[in-house]
């Protein structure tokens, strides 16, 4: 009795499981032909990307080609050295600490004593003028940046500045000074720290240097210890370097002329000055033409 084979079977050799077997062998071997092995592949791509990075090369190579764009790089850059960065600190180039870097130099500042709080800024329109601005600076503590405070019209020496000043020489003494002791022919302001002498004394004789009127003239004055024993009267005669460079250098009130080498303010500003100075604050006078 003969066996039926099953709906949908097939027949005759091709049939068997070996066939079937050699069949997918065929039919592996016919895609295997039809495409590339991947090794081929893996050539055909490098050859076509060191084509491209070639042609790329040369065509950045020839003038007035564009330039490719530099490759990024994630690390942190260093910042150029800005006018904000130019001094460690966080001082900056245009101050010393406060004061203007036009009116006096980094060397004058350094001048300046450490424990200094209070500080008189005269600065000369040029080396041989005779007209100044004065300012008032002071610091809460030393080694703190200046604050100005006041700022005033002054006048100086008829002849500017000069480092070796000569008795009658007509400039004003350049440099750092102590201002110790006060006086004059008016009673002290009110709230007045340094040592102040009253005195019949303080009178002006003769005349300015342009013949103006020098009356009111030493109604008040601060002395500025140039030449100057420290403690005593601005009258007081004695200078410890010899007469031959001059003496009684003072901050007084103005007589709308150049002087002699003192210093001349408003008389407003002798009266600020003498209620603010202390001699706890160790005062001092930066005193020269603009930038020395």
């Amino acid at each position: 009795m003969s066996k039926h084979r099953r709906a949908g079977s097939g027949s005759g050799p091709a049939s068997s499981p070996r066939a079937r077997t050699s069949e997918r062998g065929r039919r592996r071997r016919g895609a295997s032909a039809g495409r590339p092995s991947r090794a081929l592949v893996l050539v055909a791509t490098a050859g076509l990307l060191a084509f491209g990075a070639g042609w790329v090369h040369a065509l950045h190579e020839r003038p007035g080609a564009p330039v490719p764009p530099a490759g990024t790089d994630a690390r942190p850059k260093a910042h150029a050295a800005g006018p904000e960065h130019a001094a460690r600190g966080g001082r900056r180039p245009d101050a010393l600490q406060g004061l203007p870097a036009a009116a006096l130099s980094e060397s004058t500042r350094a001048r300046i004593p450490a424990e200094a709080r209070q500080l008189v800024l005269v600065t000369g329109k040029a080396k041989d003028s005779s007209e100044s601005t004065a300012a008032l600076y002071t610091r809460p503590d030393p080694g703190a940046d200046w604050v100005r405070a006041a700022q005033w019209p002054a006048r100086n020496g008829a002849k500017g500045w000069s480092t070796g000043r000569e008795y009658g020489d007509l400039t004003s003494p350049q440099g750092v000074f102590s201002l110790s002791d006060a006086g004059g022919l008016l009673p002290a302001p009110p709230g007045t720290k340094l040592p102040y002498d009253r005195d019949s004394g303080f009178v002006a004789s003769g005349r300015g240097v342009n013949g103006e009127s020098l009356e009111g003239s030493f109604d008040y004055v601060v002395a500025i210890d140039y030449n100057r024993r420290q403690g005593v009267s601005p009258l007081d005669p004695v200078m410890p370097d010899g007469e031959g460079r001059g003496g009684n250098i003072w901050l007084h009130v103005d007589h709308d002329g150049p002087s002699q080498g003192c210093v001349g303010l408003p008389k407003a500003a002798m009266e600020q000055l003498l209620r603010t100075l202390d001699p706890a604050a160790h005062p001092v006078i930066a005193m020269g033409p603009a930038g020395f």
